[in-house]
C-alpha cells in the first residue's frame, strides 16, 4: 500500500493511504484528545475533541475520520485548535451533572482528564442541565444518564463488540439521550457477564454493581462501588 508523507506539528512523517491524521498521530507518540473514539470501533467523530488545524483547510476538522493526503500540514494544538477545544469541554463540563467527588470513576474519567490537560477548572458558562434518576434495577449494570455525555461509545460497543442493540439514541437536541427500549432503565438479562458498554464509558454513566447477600431477607442487596 502507497505510503504517503505528510507534516505533523512541524514533523515529517509518513503513513498508509488508508490512515486517519488520528492513526498516523498515535502511531508517532503525538497525543490528541477524544472522547468518542476506540480503535476497535469505526470512528464518527461525535465528540469533536480531536480537531485539529489543516493548513489550506476552511474549517478545523476531525482527526479520527479525515484521511491523510500526500503534503498535508497538520497542526494539532494551535491556539485555534486549543480555543475550539475548550470551548466544547467547558459546554460538557457545564451540562454535566455528574459529581465528581462523589463519583466511581473520578479518578479514571477522560473528561475530567482532557480538562486537567488543558488546565480548565469550574464551568463559567450558564447552561441548563438534565438530572436523572440512578438506575439501579439491573443487577448487571448501573446507569447514570447525568453524567452521560454522548459520546455513543456504549451503543456503537454494545453492537459492534457484544453484537447486541440493547442501547440507542433517542429524542432530539437538548431532550437528545441514550435509551434502552422504548426509554425504560436498563434491564435485560443480555447484560449478564458482559460490561463492555461499561469498559468503554468515559464518564461514570454506567458502572459495575457489587452485590453483597442479605443473610436476613435471603436475597441480595445492590451497591454501587
Amino acid at each position: 500500500m502507497k505510503n504517503i508523507a505528510i507534516t505533523i506539528n512541524g514533523l515529517q512523517l509518513t503513513g498508509r493511504e488508508d490512515m486517519t491524521i488520528f492513526e498516523v498521530a498515535q502511531a508517532n507518540g503525538i497525543n490528541i484528545p477524544t472522547l468518542c473514539y476506540k480503535s476497535e470501533l469505526p470512528p464518527i467523530g461525535a465528540c469533536r475533541i480531536c480537531v485539529v488545524e489543516v493548513e489550506g483547510s476552511r474549517t478545523l476538522v476531525g482527526s479520527c475520520h479525515t484521511p491523510i493526503a500526500e503534503g498535508m500540514v497538520v497542526h494539532t494544538h494551535s491556539p485555534k485548535v486549543l480555543a475550539t477545544r475548550k470551548v466544547i469541554i467547558e459546554l460538557l463540563l457545564a451540562s454535566h451533572c455528574g459529581t465528581c467527588f462523589m463519583c466511581s470513576k473520578a479518578n479514571m474519567c477522560e473528561l475530567r482528564s482532557i480538562a486537567a490537560d488543558l488546565d480548565m477548572g469550574l464551568p463559567q458558562v450558564p447552561t441548563r442541565r438534565l438530572y436523572y434518576p440512578v438506575e439501579d434495577v439491573s443487577p448487571y449494570v448501573i446507569r447514570d444518564l447525568s453524567k452521560c455525555i454522548l459520546c455513543r461509545r456504549c451503543v456503537r460497543a454494545c453492537r459492534e463488540i457484544a453484537k447486541q442493540n440493547v442501547f440507542a439514541v433517542a429524542y432530539r437536541g437538548f431532550e437528545s439521550k441514550i435509551v434502552v427500549d422504548f426509554d425504560q432503565p436498563i434491564d435485560t438479562d443480555v447484560c449478564r457477564d458482559c460490561d463492555v458498554c461499561i469498559s468503554f464509558c468515559p464518564t461514570g454513566a454506567l458502572s459495575r454493581p457489587s452485590k453483597v447477600t442479605d443473610e436476613k431477607k435471603g436475597r441480595p442487596l445492590i451497591i454501587c462501588d
